[in-house]
C-alpha cells in the first residue's frame, strides 16, 4: 500500500510581486519610524487598542516587547519605549483577525502551502486546537483535553525517548521554558534543539571558553560612557533599533562608533530618536564615525591586521597594550604576539577588502582608548569559523584590558526576546551535571546524563527516522531552520508533530503524518486564571530578570498559556504518577518561580526581585573571576584565518533580514533603508560584479550552492545593484535558507554557516 504524502509546497509562491525601487532612506527611526509603527498598529489592531498597548510595552509594570532581547533603561520612556520593529511585533501578535475551525474547513493545507510566508501571517491569530489526522489534507478542532492524549499516546509508543524532540523558540517565558525542559528530561532525553543553535550559539561557546560564561558582561549603561563601541556583523536600524538610543548617549557623551559590516545599514548612518522632541525637529546624529565594508567573513584577518599594528605600537611605548592586566588576569599573550608576527600586513589587507587610511584611523583610535565595547550579531556567528570570529574580536578586548570594568567588555545582542532566558532555566541540549543534581534533589527525579540533539542533529534523526515526535514551543521551525527542502523531509518523517503558536505559518504546514496546533496567549495579552491576573518573567541579552504582565483581551477564551499547555501535556503523559506536581505548576507560575529558584543556578527571590527594573544574575566577567578555566585566567586564543577557495565565477552570499520582518515573520514586503519596495525576491550585487556577468537590473537570476556534491537551487531573484563590497552578494532569509547545507555549520557551535554561503549565480 502507497504511503499518504500530502501535496504541499515547502516554500510557497515564488511569483514576483511588483518590484519598485527608491533611494534608501539614510535616517533610522525619526517622525517616518513612528509613522510606519502607528501605521501597522492601526491596521492590525485599530487605535485604542494599539495604544493600551503601547504605552504599557517594555514599561516596569506592563510587558516586554515580543520582539528583539535588547535591554530596558531603569527609567524607560514613558512616552515610547518600543521601536519601529517592537511595535510591528506587537500589532502581528495583537491583530484583532482570526482564523478559527471554518478557515480550515475551507482551505486545506495543500492549498495554504502554496501561498508566501506573508500572506499566512496575515491570515490572523489562530484561537482554537485543531489536529491534522493521517491522510487528511484538513485541520480539524479538537478539544484540549483530547490533543494532550494524542500527544501522550504517541509519546507512549515510542521505542525510546530520545525518538522525542522538543524545539523552543526565544520567546517563551523563563516559567514555561523551565517546565519544558523539565518535562523532556523526565520523559527521559536530552533532546532540546532551540533557535539559540541557529543564530548565537557560537557567541556562547567562544565567550565560555575565553571568558567562562557564555553570555556578554556589559550591562546598558556601560554603552553610555564607552570610548569606543565596534558595531561588528550587526544591523541594528532595522533588528534592534532601540540600541541606537545607547549609541546616541554614547555619541553625546564623546565616544566613537565604529561599524565593521560588508553592508553600510542606514541605522549607522544618522538616527533621529523619536523619544525626545530634537528627533522630530533637528538633524538625525551621525553615529558610525568609521564604517569598514569587510569582506563577507573576513573579520578575523582585519582584527589580525588591527591587532598586528597595535602590536607595532606597544613595542616603542609599552602603553598600547594593558600589561597589567595581562599578567593577573590572561594567559596566552605571548603565543599570540607570536602568532600575528608571521602575517603579511598587505595580505591581510587584501583579504578584509577595507581602506588602508580607515585601518590606521581606527588604530590610532584603539591604541589610546581602553573603554571599549564590542558588539555583534549573525554577521560574526553564522559562519563556518563563528567561533573563532567571536574569539579574536575578544583578544582584542583582553589586549585592551577592556574586560571586568565599567564601559567596557563584551555585548553579543540576542534576536528573540528571552532566548537568553530560555538556556539559563534549562533549555540545552547538553548535559550540566550540576543542574542535574539539584533536579533530582528538588524535583524528585533523576535526569538524563546523554547529551541530546542540537538543530543539526534534529533535523538529521527526523530525516533517518529517528525522531519520531517533534514538539514546537513557538517558533517557524521550517523556515528558520538551513536547508529547507531537506527539513521539510525530515518533518514529514515524523510520526507526529505539535505546534504551540499564535499564529499560522509554514511549519503548520509541512508536517508530520499527524499535526497539531497548540493556541496560545501572546505576550501582551492578559493571563488570567480563576479571576487572578497571572505574570511571567524574562531575561534580557544582558542578564536582567524582570517581571512581564500582559494587558490586552487575549484574541479567544478557548487560548491557553504556554506553562499550562506544558503542565497539562505532562500531567496527561505521568497521569499524575510523578514526583513533580506538572498540573499545578502549569497553573501557578509563583510555585514554578519557587522551583527556578531551587533548581537553577542564579535565580534568587524572583518573585520579589523580578519586580520593576528587575535583578542581574551572576556574571563572573564583571568580578573578574576566571577560576572555571585554565589556571584560572581569561584565554587569548590563537584563530586561523578562514578558507572559502573559491572558484572561478563562485560569489560568497550573506543572507539578512529586510527592514519589514522579524527573523522568519515577514510583515511587510518593503526594506525601505536599502530602497526596495514590493519584493522580496531580490540579489543584492555590486556593480562591476554585474557587468562582469553582463547583468543588469532587474535581470531573473538563480542562485544555486554546490556542497559534497549536491546543487542547490533558490530560483527566480532579481538582480539589485548595490554598494557591497565585490565578490560579495546579500539576500534575504527565510527565501535563500534552500542554499544552506544541514550539515556545514560552524566548528564546535554548529550554528549554520547562513552568512557565508558560496554560490554561483545563473541568469535566467
Amino acid at each position: 500500500m502507497q504511503e499518504f504524502r500530502r501535496n504541499v509546497s515547502i516554500s510557497g509562491s515564488q511569483e514576483f510581486t511588483g518590484i519598485s525601487l527608491k533611494n534608501p532612506v539614510r535616517i533610522a527611526a525619526g517622525v517616518l519610524g513612528v509613522k510606519e509603527a502607528l501605521r501597522h498598529g492601526f491596521k492590525e489592531m485599530g487605535i485604542v487598542r494599539s495604544m493600551t498597548a503601547l504605552l504599557e510595552m517594555n514599561q516596569k509594570d506592563g510587558f516586554d516587547c515580543p520582539s528583539c532581547a535588547w535591554p530596558d533603561p531603569d527609567e524607560p520612556s514613558r512616552v515610547a519605549e518600543y521601536c519601529e520593529n517592537g511595535a510591528k511585533a506587537l500589532a502581528d501578535e495583537a491583530t484583532t483577525k482570526k482564523i478559527d475551525a471554518a478557515f480550515f474547513k475551507k482551505y486545506s493545507v495543500e492549498e495554504l502551502s502554496q501561498l508566501t510566508d506573508y500572506q499566512l501571517n496575515k491570515f490572523g491569530r489562530l484561537v482554537e486546537p485543531l489536529v491534522l489526522k493521517p491522510g487528511s489534507i484538513y485541520y480539524e478542532p479538537i478539544s484540549w483535553e483530547n490533543a494532550f492524549e494524542l500527544i501522550a499516546d504517541e509519546l507512549h509508543k515510542l521505542n525510546s525517548p530520545d525518538e522525542a524532540i522538543f524545539y523552543t523558540s526565544g520567546r517563551s517565558s523563563n516559567e514555561a521554558a523551565f517546565l519544558y525542559g523539565m518535562f523532556a528530561r523526565a520523559l527521559g532525553t536530552n533532546n532540546m534543539p532551540d533557535c539559540s543553535n541557529m543564530c548565537h550559539e557560537s557567541s556562547g561557546v567562544a565567550l565560555g571558553e575565553t571568558l567562562g560564561i557564555g553570555k556578554g558582561s556589559i550591562k546598558l549603561e556601560d554603552l553610555y560612557e564607552a570610548e569606543v563601541v565596534i558595531v561588528a556583523g550587526q544591523n541594528p536600524g532595522t533588528n534592534h533599533p532601540r540600541m541606537l538610543s545607547a549609541l546616541e548617549k554614547c555619541k553625546n557623551n564623546g565616544g566613537k562608533v565604529i561599524s565593521i559590516n560588508p553592508l553600510e545599514e542606514s541605522g549607522l548612518v544618522e538616527f533621529k530618536n523619536p523619544q525626545y522632541l530634537s528627533g522630530w525637529v533637528r538633524p538625525g546624529v551621525s553615529i558610525a564615525d568609521i564604517h569598514l565594508a569587510v569582506n563577507i567573513n573576513q573579520d578575523i584577518a582585519l582584527i589580525k591586521l588591527i591587532l598586528k599594528k597595535l602590536a607595532a605600537l606597544d613595542a616603542k611605548s609599552k602603553t598600547v597594550f594593558d600589561h597589567t592586566f595581562l599578567k593577573e588576569y590572561t594567559e596566552g599573550y605571548d603565543d599570540l604576539i607570536e602568532d600575528i608576527a608571521q602575517y603579511d600586513e598587505d595580505e591581510l589587507l587584501r583579504l578584509s577588502g577595507v581602506n588602508l587610511e580607515q585601518v590606521e584611523d581606527l588604530v590610532q583610535l584603539l591604541a589610546s582608548k581602553s573603554k571599549i565595547v564590542v558588539c555583534w550579531a549573525m554577521g560574526l556567528t553564522q559562519h563556518k569559523n563563528g567561533v573563532e570570529n567571536i574569539r579574536e574580536y575578544i583578544n582584542l578586548l583582553l589586549l585592551k584590558g577592556a574586560i571586568g570594568k565599567p564601559n567596557a567588555g563584551t555585548c553579543p545582542v540576542r534576536g528573540h526576546s528571552n532566548v537568553q532566558g530560555d538556556r539559563s532555566v534549562g533549555i540545552m541540549h547538553f548535559v550540566n551535571k550540576d543542574l542535574n543534581k539539584r533536579i533530582e534533589e528538588h524535583l524528585g527525579f533523576k535526569a538524563p546524563e546523554k547529551e541530546g540533539f542540537d538543530t543539526v542533529d534534529a533535523m538529521k534523526a527526523m530525516h533517518e527516522g529517528k525522531g519520531k515526535v517533534f514538539m514546537c514551543l513557538g517558533g517557524n521551525f521550517l523556515m528558520a531552520a538551513s536547508d529547507t527542502t531537506y527539513t521539510a523531509e525530515a518533518l514529514e518523517q515524523c510520526e507526529l508533530t505539535v505546534q504551540v503558536s499564535t499564529k499560522l505559518n509554514r511549519t503548520h504546514l509541512v508536517t508530520g503524518k499527524s499535526a497539531l496546533i497548540l493556541p496560545t496567549i501572546g505576550r501582551s495579552e492578559k493571563d488570567i486564571k480563576n479571576g487572578k491576573q497571572r505574570h511571567f518573567t524574562v531575561e534580557n541579552s544582558m542578564g536582567r530578570v524582570t517581571q512581564s504582565k500582559g494587558v490586552l483581551k487575549p484574541a479567544s477564551d478557548n487560548l491557553m498559556s504556554e506553562p499550562e499547555i506544558i503542565g497539562q501535556l505532562a500531567h496527561a503523559y505521568f497521569q499524575g504518577n510523578h514526583s513533580v506536581d506538572w498540573k499545578s505548576l502549569g497553573e501557578d507560575y509563583e510555585l514554578t518561580r519557587s522551583y527556578i529558584d531551587k533548581v537553577v543556578k542564579g535565580f534568587e527571590g524572583t518573585e520579589e526581585r523580578s519586580k520593576g527594573a528587575g535583578y542581574y544574575l551572576p556574571n563572573n566577567v564583571r568580578t573578574l573571576d576566571f577560576s572555571m578555566l585554565s589556571n584560572g585566567k581569561a584565554q587569548i586564543t590563537i584563530n586561523r584565518l578562514p578558507q572559502h577557495d573559491l572558484k572561478q565565477n563562485e560569489f560568497m552570499l550573506m543572507t539578512i533580514r529586510s527592514h519589514d520582518q522579524f527573523n522568519t515573520t515577514i510583515y511587510g514586503l518593503d526594506d525601505r533603508y536599502r530602497g526596495v519596495y514590493n519584493e522580496r525576491r531580490v540579489l543584492f550585487m555590486n556593480i562591476d560584479d554585474m557587468a562582469t556577468m553582463n547583468l543588469k537590473k532587474f535581470d531573473v537570476v538563480d542562485i544555486s550552492s554546490d556542497y559534497d556534491g549536491k546543487i542547490r537551487t533558490a530560483p527566480k531573484f532579481l538582480i539589485i545593484p548595490y554598494n557591497i563590497p565585490s565578490g560579495n552578494l546579500a539576500a534575504y532569509f527565510p527565501e535563500t535558507n534552500v542554499l544552506v547545507p544541514y550539515n556545514h555549520f560552524a566548528e564546535k557551535s554548529k550554528t549554520p554557516i547562513s552568512k557565508s554561503i558560496k554560490v554561483t549565480v545563473t541568469k535566467v
